[in-house]
């Protein structure tokens, strides 16, 4: 893979656009996405919002007629200016509580949802990362993370006439990614040797400006490398075992070694998910060769290391056969001074002794500070994970739990929603946005004025999926049914639910199609219809994901369904904000007690869309009565599913639908906007990723980087 920056000579005047263009920083402040939308709103859209390859495709003439206008340059500098001294200014947050660390703490994950021009994550977890990493520039907590570029990305999705999920293998063209290329001291391109692999593997790294924040790729997609090593970073989360622990070794301990060669020492390591865990490894086999024993060195890493756990169940870790660690790992025991059998223990799950060495089991062992991603995942995990710690209770199990958020900045709807949040709210909301009182004066904005706002982010999401639909008729000439499937009779009057989310079987995306006949006299109500739009992808190697996308896809061909079900292909970053922005219900389902946390209802609820949700994960937080909707609470013995369907539709058919569709003469739904309402004002400070940072730092990162909280 290779990239040349392919900005055109900008005018000295302007020429800032061109940092601007490279840092994601631009992507969660309004003025600064203004500004490059103001440019010229068809290149915007052609661009996909990257003002990368926006800048790139516009003609001269009109970067220097934007040189001279000075309409373009008030504002111009004014986001330079606010950009100049957020990139340096020691008066944030971290700073004052903290004090200013003199080595960062570095973050590791196997994915990172930052951008849709970006695309390296699969789905919540890798948007929960993105959003962690804007949160730590903007509170200026010292962080560096790592993690790994793919070729290929994730799958793309593509809906065949059938309904079945066609996986379509593309090498992505980095040449408008907001990436630049790691050099040496010399100037060349930096190269460093991944330990373990045989014959040696060397990864390129890649830069990524996320505000205050640097990420490092690795790549190892070069032509030094052997065509069948190369695949190591093609593809993100490959079902082949040996092929994901190689691509485990590249990013824990590769990851080490570059951050070893840019002469960064990180205080301490938090660890996102097993799939990094090695990265805590490496770190003790750099001080064992600096003349520290094992014991000693584990210790002080230990001490050092934190880890984020995100799966419910065991069966969601990765567990690799002794055998196969033995091949990768034989030469590295005496590196660490231990013999095969300590080696092998650090990841024995007591449950399952012989199952193999489990990532999750061993980043437990080897982290100090254990952490679930909401209160009762918290319970969940402290349960699941007991046999790690067999002298303790299970309620006195070290896995605490720090609730997972969303960046705000990045997820309100930034032309109509943040400006409607600044006319009404104390103009520092965004500063205060983790303190309930911030949120109070959300009561007071007119309801014509919410509604007015929401009627178009809907208008705008019907449209996009209108567009999408379109394409594939024109491009591939797909069955007039499958363009119905799509989207294409969409109404932006009717009642819409959201239902969009990796599609497995424990998240039951088919929960609301238990009784057809049922759901057929909902959706085509005369006077009070409903529609469903459904997006999401099933991992390639899950057949009953893909078999549950064509039953849903097959249902929206059929004309006695109205045209009232559509699947949304390829879902992304983009897709992900219209759906959010813009349908009236967010629906999750989720088989009780397997969902961690799920973040998608929150990034709904700050834009003033109520969850209609089964009381798991985060809801069971945040559910309070007059914010959304719940069901599915209760213990139920054997199949749930025909409660929690009848439970689903007595809600839409009893409370829901009559509240969305009482409107007074002026044709305001008024009792669903206070809904909305109290969706915003009880979730956005409570579920937002500056309470969440907050609370890594108090609970964790103050001890780990050796810093006192003031």
């Amino acid at each position: 893979m290779s990239q040349a920056n392919p900005l055109p000579e900008l005018p000295e005047r302007i020429r800032g656009l061109g940092e601007l263009a490279y840092n994601l920083w631009w992507s969660w402040h309004s003025p600064a996405r203004e500004l490059f939308r103001s440019l010229d709103l068809q290149l915007w859209r052609e661009s996909q919002h990257n003002p990368i390859r926006m800048l790139s495709l516009a003609p001269p003439d009109l970067l220097s007629a934007a040189a001279q206008d000075n309409e373009f340059l008030g504002p111009y500098d004014e986001v330079m200016a606010q950009f100049e001294t957020e990139m340096t200014s020691q008066d944030r947050w971290f700073c004052r509580e903290c004090g200013v660390s003199t080595s960062p703490l570095a973050y590791f994950s196997a994915e990172y949802g930052l951008h849709v021009s970006l695309p390296v994550y699969a789905g919540g977890l890798g948007i929960l990362a993105g959003d962690y990493l804007k949160e730590c520039s903007d509170l200026a907590v010292p962080v560096v993370a790592v993690g790994i570029i793919y070729s290929q990305g994730y799958t793309w999705q593509q809906i065949q006439e059938d309904g079945w999920q066609k996986d379509i293998e593309m090498t992505l063209d980095r040449t408008y990614d907001p990436i630049t290329p790691v050099r040496d001291e010399d100037g060349e391109l930096l190269t460093v040797e991944v330990p373990l692999l045989d014959p040696p593997l060397y990864v390129r790294v890649w830069k990524v400006a996320v505000g205050r924040t640097p990420l490092y790729l690795l790549d190892a997609d070069l032509e030094s490398n052997p065509p069948w090593e190369r695949a190591i970073t093609h593809r993100l989360y490959t079902s082949d075992p040996e092929q994901r622990l190689r691509q485990e070794i590249v990013l824990g301990m590769g990851g080490m070694r570059v951050l070893e060669a840019l002469g960064i020492r990180p205080a301490a390591l938090h660890i996102n998910e097993g799939h990094p865990g090695l990265a805590i490894l490496e770190r003790i086999r750099a001080r064992v060769e600096e003349g520290t024993d094992f014991e000693t060195a584990a210790q002080e890493v230990r001490a050092s290391s934190v880890f984020t756990t995100h799966t419910p169940v065991a069966a969601g870790t990765d567990v690799y056969p002794f055998a196969l660690m033995q091949q990768y790992f034989c030469e590295y025991y005496d590196r660490l001074g231990l013999d095969r059998e300590a080696f092998m223990q650090m990841g024995v799950n007591p449950r399952d002794p012989g199952s193999g060495f489990n990532m999750t089991v061993f980043a437990l062992r080897m982290a100090q500070y254990c952490n679930a991603v909401s209160q009762r995942h918290g319970e969940v995990a402290r349960q699941m994970w007991s046999s790690v710690w067999p002298d303790k209770k299970v309620e006195d199990v070290p896995i605490v739990a720090i609730t997972n958020g969303v960046h705000l900045g990045g997820w309100i709807e930034p032309i109509y929603m943040q400006p409607l949040l600044d006319r009404h709210l104390d103009p520092g909301w965004r500063d205060d946005q983790d303190q309930a009182g911030t949120w109070q004066a959300i009561d007071d904005v007119p309801d014509q004025e919410l509604w007015d706002v929401h009627q178009r982010l809907k208008v705008s999401l019907t449209d996009q999926i209108n567009e999408r639909a379109r394409g594939r008729w024109q491009g591939d000439r797909v069955a007039p049914g499958s363009v119905i499937a799509f989207g294409a009779l969409l109404d932006p009057e009717v009642l819409t639910l959201g239902f969009a989310r990796r599609f497995t079987s424990y998240k039951r995306a088919d929960l609301i199609l238990y009784d057809e006949e049922r759901l057929k006299k909902l959706l085509c109500d005369p006077w009070h219809p409903v529609q469903i739009v459904f997006a999401g992808k099933a991992h390639p190697a899950d057949q009953d994901g893909k078999r549950l996308i064509q039953r849903i896809f097959r249902i929206a061909q059929q004309p006695e369904f109205g045209g009232r079900i559509a699947f949304v292909e390829n879902y992304d970053e983009q897709l992900a904000e219209y759906l959010v922005h813009g349908v009236d219900i967010w629906l999750n389902t989720p088989l009780p007690p397997l969902e961690a946390s799920g973040t998608s209802g929150m990034k709904a609820s700050v834009n003033g869309v109520p969850n209609l949700s089964v009381l798991d994960g985060w809801w069971i937080e945040g559910y309070k009565g007059d914010n959304g909707w719940a069901f599915g609470g209760e213990e139920i013995e054997g199949d749930r599913t025909p409660a929690d369907a009848e439970a689903l539709y007595r809600l839409l058919e009893q409370e829901i639908l009559p509240l969305y569709y009482e409107r007074s003469d002026d044709e305001i739904p008024h009792d669903f906007c206070h809904v909305m309402k109290a969706a915003i004002k009880s979730v956005a400070p409570a579920f937002c990723t500056r309470r969440m940072v907050k609370e890594y730092v108090e609970h964790f990162y103050a001890a780990v980087l050796g810093l006192e909280e003031g």
